[in-house]
């Protein structure tokens, strides 16, 4: 069975797809009542676990995946564009230190995946150094210390940043 941890899970749009294709959803973390109700309705079975800074990944269910489409209110072109480092999307921090957490305690089993959507202008946000910084920071998870490549042509066709 392949499992699935959604942070900012919003109204469970990762754990929908997920079941549609025979994973598991095992637990969600949101802090919008309204969208809680939604999932509790949707995925009776779902643990749900509130607030991210409140979480401990090496006291979670470890999963198979981690999806996460964090805040991006400081990224969007329709925002302020305070960056990754701006108060609402700075909460990405929050993800990756979950899944370092999670992958410690677990000798690196786990999770063996993680999910990040976000919105087009996360490519653009400080001058597109935002999303580069967001790529070294999951790829530091596994291996600290990475230094991706700026993508010269844009990270629209920058194509996959593979490792282990």
């Amino acid at each position: 069975m392949v499992t699935l941890g959604s942070l900012f899970d919003g109204i469970g749009g990762f754990p929908m797809a997920a079941m549609r294709h025979g994973i598991t959803p095992l637990w969600a973390s949101e802090i919008d009542p309204a969208c809680v109700r939604i999932t509790k309705r949707r995925f009776p079975e779902m643990r749900h676990l509130g607030d991210i800074t409140e979480i401990s990944g090496a006291e979670i269910e470890p999963v198979d995946i981690i999806t996460f489409g964090s805040p991006c209110q400081d990224l969007s072109v329709a925002g302020n564009r305070a960056g990754i480092k701006g108060e609402r999307s700075g909460l990405f921090a929050e993800a990756v230190r979950i899944i370092k957490e999670m992958r410690d305690a677990t000798n690196g089993t786990f999770p063996r995946y993680c999910v990040w959507e976000n919105v087009p202008g996360a490519f653009s946000s400080n001058g597109g150094e935002d999303f580069k910084t967001v790529i070294e920071e999951i790829a530091a998870i596994v291996e600290p210390g990475v230094s991706i490549p700026r993508s010269a042509s844009g990270w629209l066709s920058a194509g996959a940043v593979m490792g282990n």
